[in-house]
């Protein structure tokens, strides 16, 4: 088949190689424009432009993909079907209706769970213990289209925000090609979701990562692990800002919300709602680079009974 592939972020970019690898003809990446990035505020490409360049694809970078000279570029590509993932603009209809055999989007959960702009994150933070990678048709609606095929995998103890979503996009990788083929050979039967079973995971704001100590341990956790590496979950000491980088639940104790209970070889243990506790074992306060939580409270002498996030 002759596609077209609309992707942007890192997520992207094993779909878009494991495609190229395949007899299908990419015979473009649409992708958002660059942007300005860092202190320097340097143009920054998109990570899937570098590679279609490597490859030899034409790219482009419409600044609105709903457009007309954007749908008058899909309409001239004439693609069968148009491959997305993690594009980051919302597909009109205009566009929709191009491709004879559709628009097929891979999305990163199980589908009706999580629709929306950040379902990894949100299946970390709400304490999800499985994921999973969707290919589905795309249609007007909001991650609502049929689903094509599913794939699970676990969600482990140590997987981060970014380590899951790293997983995921090699999953998604191997999931378009065998979807691709079924769909191309009429083995695959388009099937409904169940709308009256999903689950919303709206674009992450930075408020989002802001830790409420009368949530319990496991909660907090969940939170600080979901927003690792953006944009990390934060709570305030003496204060000034402090990122919390990594943590684990620890046995429970009589301790109020947000108290100091002790610092140990390990970190530093603080009370959470329902009389559990979290232990801290990298934080990052304001002006700092990250550390070892044992050590900054060494350095910064702190004691048992000091509050965070006041």
């Amino acid at each position: 088949m002759k596609l077209v592939f609309m992707g942007s972020g890192r997520f992207a970019v094993p779909s878009l190689r494991a495609l190229l690898d395949t007899s299908h003809t990419v015979a473009a990446l649409i992708t958002q424009p660059d942007k300005p990035a860092g202190r320097g505020h340097a143009l920054r490409s998109p990570p899937t432009k570098s590679l279609a360049l490597e490859r030899s694809v034409p790219v482009h970078q419409p600044r609105k993909i709903r457009a007309p000279d954007s749908v008058a570029l899909i309409e001239e590509l004439a693609p069968d079907c148009i491959v997305v993932a993690a594009y980051g603009q919302i597909i009109p209809k205009s566009i929709l209706d191009v491709p004879p055999k559709g628009i097929i989007n891979i999305h990163g959960s199980l589908l009706p769970a999580y629709r929306g702009a950040a379902p990894v994150q949100w299946a970390m933070v709400r304490g999800e213990k499985e994921t999973g990678i969707t290919t589905m048709l795309m249609d007007e609606g909001l991650d609502t289209g049929a689903i094509l095929l599913q794939k699970k995998i676990p969600i482990e103890p140590e997987d981060t925000g970014a380590t899951l979503e790293d997983k995921l996009a090699l999953l998604g990788a191997e999931l378009i090609g065998e979807t691709l083929t079924g769909w191309q050979e009429a083995t695959i039967t388009p099937r409904p979701q169940d709308n009256s079973r999903a689950t919303l995971a709206p674009r992450i704001k930075t408020e989002d990562a802001l830790v409420d100590w009368t949530q319990w341990a496991g909660e907090i956790e969940c939170r600080i692990r979901g927003f690792n590496p953006w944009p990390v979950a934060h709570t305030t000491l003496r204060g000034k800002a402090v990122k919390l980088w990594r943590a684990r639940v620890a046995p429970s104790a009589d301790v109020s919300p947000g108290e100091t209970a002790a610092v140990t070889p390990d970190g530093i243990l603080v009370g959470c709602g329902g009389g559990t506790q979290l232990c801290l074992l990298e934080i990052q306060i304001e002006g700092r680079k990250r550390m070892a939580a044992q050590a900054f409270a060494r350095g910064q002498r702190l004691t048992a009974g000091e509050r965070w996030g006041d």
